[in-house]
């Protein structure tokens, strides 16, 4: 099986774009303005995360579900579901924990603006983010405090209890896996989820991505590939209508329909859908197509320090500008610029020098424990073989 599909690295550039460009408004730009009030009111970038939910459901289950239900005995899916736990672990946790606490740094050494928010409150969210209930934390202080630099790792909290609970989840359903979760995807698509806690644990999106990596090893998915998108003109205007559609649907100028939650779902995976099929329908111009896959490999480091970026430069002007300068909208463009400067740099280097190499590091450390279960399984069936 191809390992990267080009098309999921491009949906995940405009997932990290749309939440890039969402938490702009007031994070970066401490100040509001016609201009960005116009904008932001029928431009609701939070979507892009439920994009992101839906790739990983999809890319984690195309790899692990087959080797988990071709693993002989619980002893032999347990080995197979820890190779998988310390892939992932290798991949996530260096930079999400170097982050934070370089965000916990900056909130006591490198705060006279007040952007990074109170020594306490990053304290609290720093902590429930390493412990992986972000989220919970989020919800049960949303609207009171401030949750600083941080606050966005309650997505990646919420990923982080999937990838251990979907192993178990595979494991309880076996041959009803499919069944299991429409039962968990389609009740929540008519959720209006009114309080914090129920649009922070929402797993609609990853269970989608997951139908969709098992529908794929039916016969029937071929059936659905969208050919015509092999047309330029075709694939361009799809792009333009789904993702346009992800931002319209999330904001809060505009009322579209009442269960927008599940309506931001099913868009998420018609997206995932669409990318599945590994037909190089997204961005067909090379310059675009090289530009959109920089961005989706890095998608994760510039997840992680977006908010750190705007908050740090918003530190920087404070202290470079004159005194008394009052920041306003006349300063939207050098404040953009030093952002993008910060964040495009910053993670490059993330990417190159500690994801990248930590990640190498963990595919070797799994690809050993792979050997050695292989290899114990490969003796068992020998040692039960009658002479």
């Amino acid at each position: 099986m191809k390992k990267r599909i080009d098309d999921i690295e491009i949906l995940r550039a405009f997932a990290v774009m749309l939440v890039v460009v969402e938490h702009m408004h007031f994070n970066l730009f401490a100040w509001n303005s016609p201009a960005l009030a116009s904008f932001y009111s029928v431009f609701g970038g939070w979507t892009g995360v439920d994009l992101f939910f839906a790739i990983s459901g999809f890319v984690i289950a195309r790899d692990l579900v087959p080797r988990l239900q071709a693993a002989g005995g619980r002893q032999d899916y347990f080995s197979v579901t820890l190779v998988f736990w310390v892939r992932r672990g290798w991949r996530l946790l260096p930079s999400a924990w170097m982050w934070l606490l370089l965000i916990l740094l900056a909130s006591v050494h490198l705060n006279r603006s007040g952007a990074w928010g109170s020594v306490a409150n990053n304290v609290d969210m720093v902590v429930t983010a390493a412990l992986q209930i972000a989220n919970f934390h989020v919800a049960h202080v949303f609207g009171e405090q401030f949750a600083g630099a941080a606050f966005v790792y309650w997505s990646l909290s919420l990923e982080e209890q999937f990838y251990l609970l979907l192993p178990l989840l595979v494991f309880v359903s076996r041959q009803w896996l499919p069944y299991v979760l429409a039962f968990l995807v389609v009740p929540q698509l008519f959720l209006q989820r009114e309080t914090a806690l129920l649009a922070l644990v929402r797993t609609d999106a990853l269970f989608l991505g997951v139908l969709i990596a098992l529908w794929q090893r039916q016969p029937s998915y071929a059936l659905f590939q969208p050919r015509f998108l092999a047309n330029p003109a075709a694939a361009l205007a799809a792009v333009l209508l789904l993702v346009g559609a992800l931002a319209c649907v999330g904001s809060q100028g505009l009322v579209i329909i009442e269960y927008h939650y599940g309506l931001v779902t099913c868009l998420a995976g018609l997206l995932v859908l669409i990318a599945s099929y590994d037909g190089d329908y997204f961005a067909r111009p090379r310059f675009l197509r090289a530009l959109l896959l920089w961005v989706g490999t890095r998608s994760y480091a510039l997840y992680l320090i977006h908010m750190p970026s705007y908050f740090l430069t918003r530190e920087l002007w404070l202290r470079l500008a004159p005194a008394g300068t009052r920041f306003n909208s006349d300063y939207t463009w050098e404040f953009l610029a030093t952002a993008l400067v910060l964040l495009l740099g910053l993670s490059e280097l993330n990417y190159r020098f500690l994801e990248l190499p930590l990640r190498r590091r963990g595919v070797a450390i799994a690809g050993r424990m792979e050997a050695r279960r292989v290899a114990a399984q490969a003796a068992s069936q020998t040692a039960g073989t009658p002479a």
